[in-house]
């Protein structure tokens, strides 16, 4: 890969090169993939990507650690829509908001960018199997992405993880361990498994090339807004590995002169289970905390890859915001109605975030801003009806039809 120069620990500095098989640094810390920007510079252009039919986040291979004859890996991952949420901007009080919706990927979530990226680098390393551990959407991501590529593939989950998740593993084919226990328990066997079976490691917070694969996120973002980059960008936080990977691929367009400003970024935690904005707000080192939270995808205790994006909110001078469950549940209608948007409960925690900062005069006014919107609704649709509630339900009678409108207040246009 002549694009990329090698792999460095964000802890201690030492560099690795980078084989597919890349993991950790010795000294435990995360490994963080180097680029040549001036070799990239020579190769690639705004111009030469707007020529560009394939759209999928391997439009942007100059910017990803692959090697040229690596195939782009079989489903259609990226380039999700960018909406332009005029009424939702008008209810938040802020001059522009799009809301990036990345529940229409494949499997329903930003995780297949991660797993689209691991299944490539599993067959630049010639393995057959694939696993990890994870609270839903990753571990449904890799089933998917690996299956369309013919690679077995070991999921652990904790118990907690909602049944349309574990569906979809299990109709991907997928060997599903559901671990009765927390994400922590459950990350552990599936490193003590991965280590004695030697299977590809697809967790975010070991495979540093997993977040190369999530950048391209904010790659699309700012090639949607032609390279006008926005005053913020709000998203979930769970583990650390999306605000990590965001924050790189906007690193990689500044240093290469696509953009000419960084985005401030907005890391929304669940308010029952937030150890990285609690360290960013104390300015403490980070602790473990319970994972008290409906919003599975982001309820994660113990997060793998702090270092990194606790360094992606400071170097942006970011925000923090803690949401609680009543105020995500709210945010799912709040999209629904103004964007028709269809986001699951940590889905849609960068938006709740947004709306609560906007409500607490932390953004101005004349901002643009940016959500995104990590995972669709279908994933959890037992919690979609307990934010929306259950649908009007009579027999077939124009009589109770009134009744029943007449007792909820509805007036019919």
């Amino acid at each position: 890969m002549k694009h990329v120069l090698y792999g460095k620990c964000v802890k201690c500095g030492k560099t690795y090169e980078a084989t597919p098989n890349l993991t950790t640094c010795e000294c435990g810390g995360i490994l963080d993939i180097v680029y040549d920007y001036d070799y990239i510079k020579s190769q690639l252009t705004k111009e030469k990507l707007a020529e560009r039919r394939n759209n999928s986040m391997w439009r942007y291979r100059e910017l990803l650690p692959v090697e040229d004859t690596t195939a782009d890996t079989p489903l259609r991952v990226g380039w999700s829509p960018l909406y332009e949420a005029d009424r939702l901007a008008a209810e938040l009080g802020i001059k522009k908001l799009y809301v990036k919706d990345d529940g229409v990927n494949p499997t329903a979530s930003l995780k297949d960018r991660a797993s689209a990226m691991a299944v490539a680098k599993a067959r630049e390393a010639g393995a057959k199997v694939i696993a990890c551990s994870s609270t839903g959407n990753a571990a449904s991501s890799l089933a998917g992405n690996a299956a369309a590529a013919g690679l077995k593939t070991y999921i652990f989950v904790p118990s907690r993880a909602p049944k349309g998740k574990v569906a979809q593993l299990m109709t991907f084919g997928a060997t599903v361990i559901s671990v009765q226990g927390s994400y922590e328990e459950t990350f552990e066997l599936s490193e003590a498994a991965i280590d004695k079976w030697g299977w590809y490691n697809r967790n975010a917070a070991i495979n540093p090339y997993l977040s190369e694969g999530k950048k391209t996120v904010g790659l699309e973002i700012m090639e949607q807004l032609q390279w006008k980059a926005p005053d913020y960008i709000a998203i979930s936080v769970g583990d650390g590995c999306t605000i990590a990977g965001l924050w790189k691929g906007l690193k990689d367009l500044y240093a290469i002169g696509f953009i000419d400003k960084l985005p401030r970024l907005i890391s929304a935690q669940a308010a029952g289970c937030c150890p990285l904005n609690r360290a960013i707000a104390e300015n403490k080192p980070w602790h473990p905390m319970e994972e008290n939270t409906l919003a599975d995808s982001i309820a994660v205790g113990v997060p793998r890859n702090a270092d990194k994006a606790l360094m992606a909110i400071r170097e942006s001078n970011g925000l923090v915001v803690n949401v609680t469950d009543e105020e995500i549940m709210a945010a799912q209608k709040l999209l629904g109605r103004t964007c028709g948007v269809f986001g699951e409960p940590a889905g849609v925690a960068g938006s709740a975030g947004l709306k609560k900062l906007c409500e607490e005069g932390k953004i101005e006014k004349d901002a643009t801003v940016v959500s995104v919107v990590t995972g669709n609704g279908l994933k959890d649709v037992a919690n979609a009806i307990k934010a929306c509630g259950e649908p009007i339900s009579i027999p077939g009678r124009m009589d109770l039809l009134l009744e029943e409108f007449d007792k909820r207040g509805i007036v019919v246009e």
